[in-house]
């Protein structure tokens, strides 16, 4: 999140000499980035995880559209609706991805690279909804910002998603973690969820591993 910078009222004169003495810094060079390295995170996991690797190709909504809540919730605060469920990246952009999939310990991690035609607006969740509740007939659940990683020069923003259902056969309680990172026409997103093992207890997600492929996989990209 940006801070408000103190403005310093100048005479005209003293504005022009500063703009002409000053060039701004010059904005970093992607030309060598390359979506498709994100397929190396896949070296960091241990034998006993399954491993999968997709693309680069066109972009896939399944991997990208965030997971739709039914209509008739009610939000807490009510204006955060829209931040609650807005997608990563907004419906119709065009452009390319790639992603690599590791299941294991209990738990899957998606990291995905994606390249867009244009730069798209990041979703920075004001003070207000930072933590944001809902409800509804027979669910409720929160969606609130966690900690991400600082990487130098890349915008990221991280997630927490918490959502309660109820069953003919009990409650069921399903999360998701989301961290993204935005940099140019680039954007790397890492998932983490925990996965429904039989007579298993649901396994704790590592959100350590899930910052650090964050940074290993903008690295990656940028080459």
């Amino acid at each position: 999140m940006s801070n408000a910078g103190k403005y310093l009222a100048l005479p005209v004169a003293a504005v022009v000499g500063l703009s002409t003495a000053c060039n701004a810094a010059p904005a970093e060079d992607f030309s060598k980035a390359d979506i498709a390295r994100v397929a190396e995170v896949k070296s960091g996991f241990a034998p006993s995880y399954t491993v999968n690797t997709v693309g680069p190709a066109a972009l896939d909504p399944r991997f990208l559209t965030a997971q739709k809540l039914p209509p008739g919730l009610t939000f807490d605060p009510q204006d955060c609706a829209k931040s609650a469920t807005e997608n990563t990246v907004p419906e119709g952009v065009k452009g390319n991805m790639a992603a690599t999939t590791a299941e294991g310990d209990g738990v899957r991690y998606i990291v995905i690279a994606v390249e867009t035609s244009d730069a798209v607006p990041v979703n920075t969740p004001s003070d207000q909804c930072r933590k944001v509740t809902f409800t509804g007939a027979g669910m409720r659940g929160l969606v609130e910002v966690v900690e991400a990683p600082a990487v130098d020069g890349v915008t990221t923003v991280g997630t927490h998603r918490v959502l309660q259902t109820v069953t003919e056969e009990g409650p069921r309680t399903g999360e998701l973690y989301n961290y993204v990172a935005t940099f140019g026409n680039f954007i790397v997103i890492v998932t983490a969820n925990p996965l429904v093992v039989a007579d298993k207890p649901v396994a704790r997600i590592d959100t350590q591993r899930a910052r650090d492929l964050v940074t290993q996989a903008v690295g990656l990209v940028k080459g």
